[in-house]
């Protein structure tokens, strides 16, 4: 009674233990988990890389001035073709430039040989060399184009009529590309890896004919028998004379003084049927040309002195221009070989 007293008196799980084992034989045992052991740190191996470790050129080094220090072979070959392929300035004039691709100029990279040197340098700041080689061929046939477009000749001034009155046409200079020199300097350039503009050197081409050279003009009213005289395109003075027949008309245009004498002899023109059988005149009062002759660029025709007075004034010659003797010496010491002669119908 006194053992299950103190049974009773014991907490639950006590007595549930107890109970549990009383009943297990006296050869039965409680089983236990096993013990799983703690894992080990071992020290590992890193596998072998399969890739390729990438070459670096050495610091410093540059291929024709550009660096590719702490690049790869093919960024320094991208580095070398973007300087290589900026192009090439060419000042045509104050107001024209053309951007030319270096290849136009014909020239060529000899870029693998100064990669390939760039990257078995072991020098550090090494200076590769970059050979450029310029095909003049194409260079010159290039430029030769720009010339077609560039060159013009030279514009000579000139006197022209607005009416009876001569006003001047304005010289021009022209120019001409001097193909050579602009060869060498663009080869210069191209073999330095420049790309500076580069000016085109022109030749200028003066005109022959300049405004000052137009200072005098002789204008001829075939219709009313009158001779002008222009000095700096102001009229000076103005002449009665003779002017061609109806048969034998004055010929109308633009000329100029071609031939200058003083007492001429005259002489028949050929094929005239008027002057057969006539004869060579030496100078002298019966010479039908005067004491003065300035032939114009007109065949058999000219300005002259005439001793038939009375025919100043009408339409009577054969085709010349017939002065009184003493105004066609005056004329004659105020005119030059090239003085422009305008012959209109007024």
């Amino acid at each position: 009674m006194r053992r299950l007293a103190t049974l009773a008196i014991l907490p639950c799980s006590v007595v549930l233990f107890v109970a549990f084992a009383a009943t297990a034989g006296a050869d039965d045992t409680i089983p236990t988990t096993p013990e799983v052991p703690p894992p080990i740190d071992e020290p590992t191996t890193p596998l072998p890389s399969t890739t390729p470790r990438t070459k670096l050129i050495q610091p410093g080094v540059t291929i024709g001035g550009v660096l590719v220090g702490g690049f790869t072979k093919a960024e320094a070959r991208d580095l070398v073709l973007e300087r290589f392929n900026r192009p090439v300035t060419l000042v045509v004039s104050p107001t024209r430039k053309l951007r030319v691709a270096a290849k136009q100029l014909g020239a060529a990279l000899n870029l693998d040989k100064a990669v390939g040197l760039a990257v078995r340098v072991r020098q550090q700041g090494y200076r590769v060399p970059l050979d450029v080689a310029v095909t003049r061929g194409k260079l010159d046939r290039f430029l030769s184009g720009i010339a077609t477009t560039t060159d013009r000749e030279p514009v000579d001034a000139a006197l022209v009529l607005k009416g009876v009155h001569p006003v001047a046409r304005k010289s021009v200079e022209g120019r001409r590309l001097k193909q050579v020199v602009a060869g060498r300097e663009i080869s210069l350039a191209l073999r330095k890896h420049l790309r500076d503009p580069i000016p085109l050197p022109y030749q200028d081409l003066k005109p022959q004919v300049t405004e000052h050279d137009l200072d005098t003009a002789i204008v001829i009213e075939r219709g009313s028998n009158r001779l002008l005289f222009y000095k700096n395109l102001k009229l000076k003075r103005a002449f009665h004379v003779a002017t061609g027949q109806s048969a034998y008309p004055t010929p109308i245009g633009n000329f100029e003084i071609v031939n200058m004498q003083r007492n001429p002899w005259w002489y028949p023109p050929q094929g005239s049927a008027w002057a057969e059988g006539e004869q060579p005149v030496p100078p002298g009062p019966g010479n039908p040309l005067g004491t003065r002759w300035m032939g114009i660029s007109s065949p058999y025709v000219g300005i002259h002195g005439t001793p038939d007075a009375a025919s100043v004034g009408y339409s009577a010659s054969h085709g010349c221009i017939r002065m009184l003797i003493p105004e066609a010496e005056w004329l004659f010491n105020h005119v030059d070989l090239g003085t422009p002669v305008f012959i209109v119908r007024a």
